[in-house]
């Protein structure tokens, strides 16, 4: 997947005296109480929405405080209860990320970055993953919110918990990547797996889920599941269907690879049959769901054609099952319509309708001309996605998870084992994980870094700047050639 040094090569996979012990029972699917109404806490830290990757970079923190700006304004924070979360430690972000990796984060700076440049090959610095103030303190802020969410699960305080700021699902143990520094979903797992025997991960951005795939790749208590847009050059360039995970792992690794301009009921449709198969077959104890937003219509940098309405009716299946669920956000680069539909799912997970008649606040003017809930977003592109090719995706799936069936590794632990076990170099299953990827057999011969070029958009304004459809996409974006961006043009 990611470019790694050999003595780097770790990933997280099951203590090895515990996978040769014999395991005697399934723990029971955890189930919510029985409640009046769900408890759903959100976790927002008001400053989050301040930071800037740069003038013309696609990723757009603000797009956090619109979508604050509406929750509040609908008078959703009312049935949640709502926390300003701390800070990630170093120590945290080490449980998963390279202390070198870290360290670099936390010391560069625009500044002082010159001094830096013999590192920026190594951990991937460069147009997507710029330098910029306040970098670290930004991962730190978002990565500790999806922490403390997930002890929040674990202590039984609530039944779903939201962090928006959350779901950067590409960046790596040694390096950033796609616009993510720390990879907060694997953290808020490694947390989630302390308690519960089984975490069942959802991705539903419009680009593969790579980061997290990789980091459980090789551990049967973590199974992965990414619907995503998938030619073999669209970034990451990763998500082939056969990609289904290695050693203990096997089969715990489901990709679902879309084609462009997918529709409201071909997604749905395909999503529930899906989903329903996983959840009954991998029996989770805790959910993780990532809404990447980028899956929309007339996302800048996306290419399919999903409502806002659409991309909530697969929160609301996951949320239907009644299993502790952390809900984060994760791509979207038109901004107006990323807050619109993380408000809209906010309000299924809280259980309320609300208008399609914005309400009035200080970003209105983000929403024109139509100022709704629920513009139209469908219809950009062709649907490539045929009923047979869904017919034959489904049916992949399926017979994937019968794999699973009579797979020994399928009984847990009711209590799991050290966490730490976790961190065993697993230079062996990294390689059998490569073998069994057909699609990554060539694509990192050169290193791990693939050239291509990525989006242009005419200026800063999200109202105005959409994706090239059908370009190449192995780096999320580039900056045009003559601006003031960071470059990856840097002697080492």
């Amino acid at each position: 997947m990611g470019r790694r040094n050999q003595s780097d090569e770790a990933t997280f996979t099951d203590n090895s005296k515990s996978a040769r012990k014999a395991k005697h029972y399934e723990p029971a699917t955890y189930r919510l109480a029985p409640h009046s109404k769900t408890r759903v806490a959100y976790f927002h830290d008001e400053g989050v929405g301040n930071y800037h990757y740069g003038e013309r970079h696609p990723m757009k923190p603000h797009r956090l405080t619109l979508t604050n700006h509406l929750v509040l304004k609908y008078g959703l924070h009312n049935k949640m209860e709502v926390f300003q979360p701390r800070k990630a430690t170093d120590q945290e972000i080490t449980d998963f990320h390279a202390h070198d990796y870290i360290d670099f984060l936390k010391r560069v700076t625009p500044d002082n970055a010159e001094n830096f440049a013999k590192y920026f090959q190594r951990f991937n610095i460069g147009d997507d993953c710029p330098i910029f103030d306040g970098m670290y303190d930004f991962c730190q802020t978002y990565a500790g919110a999806t922490i403390e969410a997930a002890r929040k699960l674990i202590a039984g305080g609530a039944d779903i918990c939201i962090n928006w700021s959350g779901g950067l699902h590409h960046a790596k143990r040694c390096e950033a990547s796609g616009f993510c520094y720390v990879n907060d979903i694997v953290l808020g797992v490694l947390e989630l797996l302390k308690h519960f025997p089984r975490v069942l991960y959802i991705d539903i951005d419009i680009h593969h889920g790579d980061g997290v795939q990789e980091a459980f790749y090789t551990t049967d208590r973590v199974m992965t599941v990414s619907f995503h847009k998938y030619n073999g050059d669209f970034f990451p360039a990763t998500g082939h269907f056969d990609e289904i995970g290695s050693s203990l792992g096997k089969y715990y690794s489901v990709n679902v690879p879309l084609r462009d301009g997918i529709e409201d009921s071909s997604y749905i449709w395909l999503f529930r049959q899906v989903m329903e198969a996983v959840i009954n077959t991998f029996k989770p104890s805790a959910i993780v769901l990532q809404c990447g937003a980028d899956s929309l219509g007339c996302d800048r940098l996306g290419c399919f054609n999903l409502s806002i309405e659409a991309h909530g009716k697969c929160v609301q299946f996951i949320k239907s099952f009644g299993i502790p669920l952390l809900v984060l956000g994760g791509g979207g680069y038109t901004i107006r319509n990323v807050a619109r539909c993380w408000t809209y799912e906010t309000s299924i997970l809280v259980d309320t309708e609300v208008s399609n008649d914005l309400p009035d606040n200080e970003y209105r003017e983000f929403f024109k001309p139509d100022y709704q809930l629920h513009p139209h977003l469908s219809g950009r592109l062709e649907n490539q996605n045929d009923r047979h090719y869904l017919n034959r995706l489904r049916q992949r799936v399926l017979e994937h998870l019968r794999y699973l069936d009579g797979a020994p590794s399928i009984q847990m632990q009711e209590i799991p084992p050290d966490i730490q076990g976790f961190l065993e170099d697993g230079e062996d299953e990294q390689r059998e994980a490569k073998e069994d990827t057909e699609s990554h057999k060539d694509s990192r011969a050169d290193g791990g870094q693939v050239e291509v070029i990525g989006e242009w958009f005419e200026d800063d304004l999200d109202n105005d700047g959409e994706a090239k459809d059908g370009e190449s996409r192995n780096v999320l974006w580039r900056a045009e050639p003559g601006t003031p961006a960071e470059s990856t043009d840097i002697e080492v």
